[in-house]
């Protein structure tokens, strides 16, 4: 995994054995991960459209093209291989809350 994901694959398999990725849906079928990284802030993952909320996914992927997903998305993505995902069902409420929290935190 070091291999193919450089240094993002050993913080990434930390978060997956802290089972530290929870799985969120809503009655409509809406899917979206959250993960509590390891500064403690929670991000949220859309793995259908490989984009993390993190600043290392902003940076390192979306504006150096240096890597190819941050941790908190490859640990999404390992989560999912070994079946390791807290899961959370939510009203379409409560999804619409947790996404405007993230677009509040950005903006």
């Amino acid at each position: 995994l070091k291999f193919i994901f450089g240094p993002c694959a050993v913080p990434a398999l930390d978060l997956v054995d802290q089972r530290s990725v929870t799985r969120v849906t809503s009655p409509s079928g809406r899917i979206l991960y959250q993960v509590l990284g390891s500064s403690g802030k929670l991000y949220t993952c859309y793995s259908s459209c490989h984009f993390c909320t993190c600043p290392a996914f902003g940076f390192s992927v979306l504006q150096k093209s240096e890597s190819l997903l941050c941790k908190h998305l490859l640990a999404v993505y390992l989560s999912q291989a070994m079946g390791a995902c807290q899961e959370l069902s939510v009203s379409e409420e409560q999804l619409t809350s947790i996404l405007l929290a993230e677009e509040e935190d950005e903006g």
